[in-house]
């Protein structure tokens, strides 16, 4: 493993930081086909834009890719897509609007701060009294964003290592030479794309479980897709792993009611040969259930349940062995939290995919390349899908301040990380001329 650089402490963290000018604007991209998980289908994704500036430094901007769909699915089906992304973005400016008002220490001591606040907002502008906390986050992404790079500014923190707080440089203290990339198999995606996707190397297959229906209808269809996508990929071998088989994970986003349920389709895989290459299993219950999951013999990941510290606790008494982060769906500052309590307690930690631009990507490479490798795999995982996704991916790839580095390349599934990967943060720092010249066009 690549060891950490010295010299990269972080600035003091007591300086207050008064944001003076906000702005913010989305663009819309569409999904080459509907994009089908959580019971529901996406067709397209709005990039949401928060620019900050402080009267010492100069406009810092940050990122989002929203996704009503994965943020609170009773939301996304009470309106139209594009409604339910207005009501996120519009979430997204009231948030600017209060941290305008709200100095701060550290952006995640700014995150706690408006939370309570934009939390009231989000239930009058939904009409939702118990908005899922996942679709406040995934709004807050991009002011998270800015305020990190604020933040870093004011600092003088110029790598993601400095820009990191103490009191969570622990549980990001390795640096991977090597991120193995999750290959996204949602729903409707044909077996031809898996075979290419093999050939070209990829070894990790998640796949996307929790089909359209009711408890019967879903656990039906899963089984029958699982047994399609095993039985297309079960010969084919792979020298990434030490018994040279392919490694499936699954998720859920929370569609199963119950254990029984999700053992029978273990049970299911074990028939057709597919469970020993089953390594995890993401967010299989209904966020309400809480029974506990030490005796499925496969590893259980928390992800859409873990809000809070005290969530992530409570999953792993309950005997989740990972824990799925995602800086890019539920805010960076979040995910540090969330990162320090899996990392006190010996659980393992992944990052997953919202579908999110190639800019995105690199920011939470940033977070993927510093975890404890997977157990059994020897690095940590990272789920990316825009490129399968996106219609317009190849264009959008040219809003990334860098271009065509080595570590931005796919090989063998995996993302090969060097020093200039470190020294330059994935180029979050940069500028990013395209997004900052829609504010200059007004």
């Amino acid at each position: 493993m690549i060891k950490p650089l010295a010299g990269l402490a972080a600035q003091s963290e007591n300086m207050k930081i008064k944001i003076d000018h906000i702005a913010s604007d989305f663009e819309r991209q569409p999904l080459v086909r509907p994009f089908g998980f959580k019971g529901g289908y996406l067709t397209e994704l709005w990039q949401a834009v928060s620019l900050m500036q402080t009267t010492s430094g100069g406009p810092k901007i940050g990122l989002a890719t929203q996704s009503v769909l994965y943020g609170d699915p009773d939301v996304f089906s009470a309106h139209t897509e594009s409604a339910g992304n207005a009501l996120m973005y519009a979430l997204s400016e009231k948030a600017l609007q209060l941290i305008k008002q709200t100095p701060f220490d550290t952006p995640v001591d700014l995150l706690s701060d408006i939370l309570p606040e934009i939390t009231k907002y989000a239930m009058s502008l939904t009409g939702v009294e118990k908005v899922n906390l996942n679709f406040i986050y995934n709004a807050l992404v991009s002011v998270d964003n800015a305020a990190w790079l604020v933040y870093a500014a004011e600092n003088k923190c110029e790598h993601f290592d400095a820009m990191i707080p103490g009191r969570y440089k622990k549980s990001l203290a390795t640096r991977n030479p090597r991120i193995a990339i999750m290959y996204q198999i949602p729903y409707g995606m044909p077996m031809t794309d898996l075979l290419k996707a093999a050939e070209e190397g990829y070894f990790v297959f998640k796949i996307k479980t929790g089909m359209p229906g009711d408890q019967e209808q879903m656990l039906k269809s899963d089984m029958e897709r699982l047994t399609l996508i095993h039985y297309t990929l079960k010969d084919l071998k792979t020298p990434q792993t030490k018994d040279g088989r392919l490694i499936y994970t699954l998720d859920a986003n929370g569609r199963y009611q119950k254990k029984e349920s999700l053992l029978r389709y273990l049970d299911h895989a074990k028939k057709i040969g597919a469970f020993d290459q089953i390594k995890l299993i993401e967010e299989p219950f209904w966020e309400s259930n809480n029974e506990a999951v030490s005796d499925v013999g496969v590893i259980i990941g928390a992800d859409e349940s873990v809000h809070t510290e005290a969530d992530a606790i409570k999953r792993i008494q309950q005997g989740y062995k990972a824990i799925v982060l995602k800086g890019i769906a539920k805010t960076l500052s979040m995910s540090l939290r969330t990162a320090k309590v899996a990392y006190e307690h010996n659980v393992a930690c992944i990052c997953a995919d919202l579908t999110v631009n190639p800019l995105l990507l690199d920011w939470h490479k940033n977070l993927a390349a510093r975890l404890q490798p997977f157990p059994g795999i020897g690095m940590p995982m990272i789920e990316t899908n825009g490129d399968m996704n996106y219609k317009n991916w190849d264009q959008m790839k040219t809003f990334h301040p860098v271009q065509n580095a080595s570590w931005q390349q796919v090989k063998h599934g995996v993302f090969e990380l060097n020093s200039d990967f470190y020294e330059r943060s994935g180029g979050i720092f940069q500028g990013v001329a395209h997004y900052e010249n829609l504010f200059k066009r007004k």
